[in-house]
């Protein structure tokens, strides 16, 4: 293999080496946005405190069949990304691609789920700000929905991020990149979409269930 089509970067010594960096920098990027989120979390956790009866009610507003159903779409995308970057770690890189654009699929069944759950609460005026459509503890109830479009709409942006970022690595999957001495950008972008679904694991019960019995 020539240097120019070499998949070592310049700087590094081995595939090895270059591996153990791309890793390092992956878990510190997530680390930051766990401090991202964690702050979204808190801030909730907070208001909901002060505003049990709001938030209890503002979620009965939410589909609970919708998000259950999107939180097996992702639970499964996590899979198939499992299984992509095990396929790339065993050179199989036409299995590997496949099974990230099935992977790409799922994440675009989550965001289209989405679309239609936010097609909803525009329809039925929970969008907050001057049109607000709930009688009774508005302003309270408002808060909550500020928080819900907030946080996942965050994570939707994630989540599109992420599947760039897969149709990217699929794409060099098909043309034979990746072999069982280089998987490395395969085994980072599946941190990535891990990450991205357990933050929707730990959103589901804190805006969907929490006290809607």
């Amino acid at each position: 293999m020539s240097e120019a089509s070499s998949p070592l970067a310049h700087h590094f010594d081995d595939l090895n080496q270059q591996k153990e960096a791309t890793t390092l920098g992956m878990w510190t990027f997530l680390i930051t946005e766990i401090l991202f989120f964690g702050g979204l979390f808190a801030g909730y956790a907070e208001y909901r405190n002060l505003f049990p009866q709001a938030f209890r009610a503002g979620s009965h507003h939410l589909d609970i069949v919708l998000g259950t159903i999107n939180t097996a779409v992702l639970i499964t995308s996590s899979l198939t990304m499992a299984m992509g970057v095990r396929a790339a770690q065993l050179g199989r890189g036409r299995k590997a691609a496949i099974l990230l654009l099935v992977t790409i699929v799922f994440g675009l069944v989550f965001l289209g789920i989405k679309g239609v759950e936010y097609t909803h609460k525009y329809e039925e005026g929970l969008i907050p700000g001057p049109g607000f459509g709930l009688q009774g503890n508005d302003r309270q109830q408002m808060l909550f929905f500020a928080f819900y479009f907030l946080m996942t709409g965050m994570h939707a942006l994630h989540m599109i991020i992420g599947v760039v970022i897969v149709a990217l690595i699929a794409f060099f999957a098909w043309r034979g990149r990746y072999s069982p001495e280089y998987y490395g950008p395969v085994e980072v972008t599946g941190l990535y979409w891990h990450f991205v679904d357990i933050v929707w694991i730990f959103l589901f019960p804190l805006l969907y269930l929490i006290g809607r019995h």
